[in-house]
């Protein structure tokens, strides 16, 4: 068996690739390449199967995970999958002379379903759910697995759940992955299929002060899989920095044993239905006592979404170019760096629109009007109503019917969550959630300036967290059911005085004084445990 006359041990060929191809193609595939000690590190729990002779690398790229297997074990029959033709060329020439490394330029998710592997390596593309052919690939991997799975499915989990199908008696899996699905509602049946399968082994979750994908904002997480029966255990691992890659090698070295005793638990322990960071990070709320579901107060929906913003949204400027009347504009909040403080008032959107901000969205409900009509031949002649958002309407320009909300809520943050209280009354783009308060005989109600003034506290923020999901470089991220399933303090059992106390301090805080932190005591008072 002919080898690579000379292995290349580092991220050079990835380096040089790309310098040498724009962003845009790079993005277009997806291609955000993995570090070669992870690479390696990988490798070692592949090589830790004796019997290890056949290779998958379903998502080849420039071969990475095989240039770090061939280092330690040549005498190995490797499978890659590339879609792309101009990173399957790269790959060709470093691995011409490697006999042993065979790479099809093929799409993984619809090819080799036959086949098994003793190892299978991967870092699978990660796109947006729209990006790439959800619905067939969906339908492939349910034909195969006979699983059903949630329409949102990321693709890198798809590619995941196909390699443990392929895995072959004692074979063994690794994939490094965004850790988005163990916290997200997608990520519900994949990890019940994982659960299910009993092939789930250790789950590392890496939160690096700089990201491990490449230049891809999100935090890391490594799955090793084996298909044997050396244990019924999970065991979750945290990895903040390069110092502690130490932890990977010891459970490698030490399986089926572990090496630590924490965060070990058993496939019957393991609860697919909520977000398994309650497995490796400790859980703010089981400080408190009588916590009730944020929605039991109130409901949370995401904001407006246009599908264009650069068609639908508008200044004053824009309007006058256009002659588009005010009476066809929605005042709307576009951007999120546009509210500065914990209350946004008429005053703030007045100096805003003085100041030419895009503040309203094109709102077209009368036809009569010839420059209306006009905007909307130019969206057309844009190609605006074939957009994947606008095409899905009855009527492409039609904005969502969703009243002005009398709390926002920040989407993405790194210091806590921020909330607004709207008192412009107006609408909002997808960078702020809405939050609804509770009608009385349907949920329990409670005075909006009582609720609004716990959410302003650092005690809300951090039970809140528990719920967040984790991105790259401190970035936590909401969705809607995060917020809405989330945990808050039961402020109805709160006696008058303190409901009263924290009132005060409330509009005192509106009226520019620093008073959270007294509204913050009286809730530690009342609801701490230790």
């Amino acid at each position: 068996m002919v080898a690579m006359k000379k292995i290349i041990m580092d991220n050079s060929p990835e380096n040089n690739y790309s310098k040498s191809i724009s962003i845009e193609h790079r993005k277009k595939y997806a291609q955000f390449f993995t570090p070669f000690f992870i690479a390696d590190l990988m490798a070692k729990w592949i090589l830790g199967n004796k019997q290890l002779k056949t290779i998958l690398e379903p998502a080849f790229g420039l071969g990475v995970f095989s240039r770090a297997i061939l280092n330690h074990k040549q005498d190995v029959h490797i499978k890659g999958f590339e879609i792309d033709k101009t990173i399957f060329d790269n790959a060709k020439h470093y691995f011409k002379d490697t006999k042993n490394v065979n790479i099809l330029q093929q799409d993984y998710m619809y090819n080799d379903w036959q086949n098994k592997y003793d190892g299978i390596v991967c870092n699978p593309p990660y796109f947006k759910f729209h990006n790439y052919d959800n619905k067939n690939i969906l339908k492939e991997i349910e034909t195969h697995l006979k699983c059903n799975l949630n329409g949102f499915t990321n693709l890198y989990t798809l590619f995941l759940l196909k390699s443990i199908h392929q895995l072959n008696e004692n074979g063994r899996c690794a994939y490094i992955i965004p850790s988005e699905f163990l916290n997200s509602d997608y990520g519900k049946l994949v990890k019940k299929y994982l659960v299910k399968s009993k092939t789930l082994r250790h789950i590392i979750v890496i939160d690096f002060e700089e990201n491990v994908f490449d230049d891809a904002l999100t935090t890391a997480s490594i799955v090793f899989c084996a298909n044997d029966t050396l244990t019924n255990k999970v065991q979750f691992t945290n990895v903040q920095s390069v110092k502690d890659l130490h932890k990977i090698d010891d459970l490698i070295v030490n399986y089926p044993n572990f090496s630590d005793t924490k965060q070990i638990y058993n496939f019957s322990e393991l609860n697919p239905e909520i977000k398994w960071k309650a497995y490796y990070q400790k859980q703010n709320s089981l400080k408190f006592k009588n916590l009730v579901p944020f929605s039991t107060y109130a409901k949370v929906v995401r904001g407006i979404a246009t599908g264009s913003n650069e068609y639908f949204t508008f200044n004053i400027s824009k309007a006058k170019e256009f002659n588009i009347k005010e009476h066809y504009l929605l005042p709307c909040i576009c951007s999120a760096k546009d509210v500065k403080t914990s209350f946004f008032t008429v005053d703030d959107f007045e100096k805003l629109k003085q100041n030419d901000k895009s503040v309203f969205l094109f709102n077209a409900h009368n036809l009569n009007d010839e420059n209306v009509v006009s905007y909307i031949q130019k969206g057309e002649n844009e190609g605006i109503d074939k957009k994947y958002l606008t095409a899905s309407r009855k009527i492409w320009y039609r904005l969502e019917n969703r009243l002005p909300a009398p709390i926002w809520v920040s989407v993405f943050n790194r210091t806590g969550l921020r909330f607004i209280r709207n008192e412009a009354n107006i609408s909002n783009l997808t960078s702020f959630h809405c939050v609804y308060l509770n009608k009385a005989n349907l949920f329990p109600e409670i005075d909006s300036d009582l609720l609004f003034a716990y959410l302003l506290t650092d005690t809300a923020k951090l039970i809140f967290s528990d719920n967040s999901r984790e991105y790259g470089n401190g970035l936590q991220k909401f969705e809607p059911n995060d917020l809405n399933k989330a945990m808050m303090l039961d402020l109805s059992l709160l006696d008058q005085e303190a409901k009263e106390k924290i009132l005060y301090f409330y509009k005192s805080y509106k009226q520019g004084l620093d008073c959270i932190k007294e509204i913050d005591t009286i809730l530690i008072e009342n609801f701490r445990l230790f």
